[in-house]
């Protein structure tokens, strides 16, 4: 293209002129050649404007409910939260599993057996052995379904960029943790608590009780029930703080499994060795399951120190994950990170 000379006095005509100040032709790179950089082409200069979306937004419950739905509908079908068939599976064999206790009331009802009863009928130990018990629940059954939860909830979405799909919306940080909390803890009550329901029901088929039973043993289902609150709460908090500090899948589940199996084995150990229950503090299920034999009402099984002490402890470990929890997804960007 030859060279034109444009003056001052030029007319603006709303096109522009581009100079380009390395070109492509051989030898540009080589300032002794002399060769000038190119010129290319002129093109239109347009002047764009952006309109704001004027439409009107979806309330907040209706945005919350869609992230609920996101994780709890997975479970059940397509289309929603890709769970993996492993976690399902494991739900469904926990959820059975759970419904033992349910069974073996049924048929003592069916055999007429007053001491089968005495062993999985509805009573204050019973109540606590079906909701906190050891083995096999704690061992097997409920920390393993909220390792399964608490895998790639939040961890996910730092490594895949999912966040940038929330927080772009007007999806608040306090709604997308609630939401996700709210959805691993749903998720585990359907083990925990609905099999709890379920046992009652099936004390009061299996022997007709009456309302006035239903009445008397109603404060005692709902201290049943409380302790299995807590233990979901502890249990989604641990993990969804280990979660948010992590990238992948792998990390949150075992280390909330580490957690739990480790202080309480830690704790176990000493206890065997030196006579002391003191360790017992950092175990959150030992926490757990001291304050809900005080819920219960039911023997404890820790005498050296106050269910209080536990109960310190407890709120302690909630809030320290909490806390990691709320900072970690402050820190989250409307980027991949």
């Amino acid at each position: 293209m030859s060279d034109e000379n444009f003056s001052a006095e030029a007319p603006v005509t709303g096109q522009g002129r581009m100079d380009v100040a390395w070109g492509a032709n051989t030898g540009d790179e080589s300032p002794e050649h002399g060769q000038a950089a190119t010129t290319a082409q002129s093109g239109e200069i347009f002047e764009q404007h952006y309109t704001p979306w004027t439409g009107q937004l979806n309330p907040r419950w209706m945005r919350n409910w869609s992230i609920l739905r996101h994780h709890l509908l997975g479970i059940f079908r397509k289309g929603h939260r890709p769970w993996t068939m492993p976690t399902r599976i494991f739900i469904l064999i926990a959820f059975i599993a759970s419904l033992a206790d349910a069974g073996m009331t049924l048929l003592s009802g069916l055999v007429g057996s007053s001491e089968f009863h005495a062993l999985f009928g509805v009573s204050r130990d019973n109540l606590y052995g079906h909701v906190l018990g050891f083995f096999p629940r704690n061992v097997l059954y409920y920390p393993l379904v909220a390792a399964l939860l608490v895998g790639g909830v939040i961890s996910e979405d730092r490594q895949h960029g999912t966040s940038a799909l929330y927080f772009s919306r007007p999806v608040s940080r306090f709604d997308y943790v609630g939401m996700k909390f709210l959805s691993v803890a749903l998720i585990q009550a359907l083990v925990v608590l609905i099999t709890y329901v379920l046992y009652f029901l099936a004390e009061v088929v299996a022997y007709g009780r009456g309302w006035a039973w239903m009445v008397d043993v109603f404060p005692m289902f709902l201290s049943g029930f409380l302790a299995g609150m807590l233990l979901i709460f502890t249990y989604t908090s641990i993990g969804l703080s280990l979660s948010s500090v992590s990238t992948g899948r792998f990390f949150p589940g075992i280390g909330l499994l580490a957690i739990v199996f480790g202080t309480k084995t830690l704790a176990s150990i000493v206890k065997n060795l030196f006579d002391r229950e003191i360790l017992y503090l950092i175990s959150p299920y030992d926490c757990v399951a001291h304050v809900g034999q005080a819920i219960i009402g039911t023997q404890t099984t820790y005498d050296q120190y106050s269910w209080t002490y536990s109960l310190v402890a407890l709120v302690a470990m909630n809030a320290l994950a909490l806390y990691v929890l709320a900072s970690r997804v402050a820190s989250m960007e409307v980027t991949r990170e």
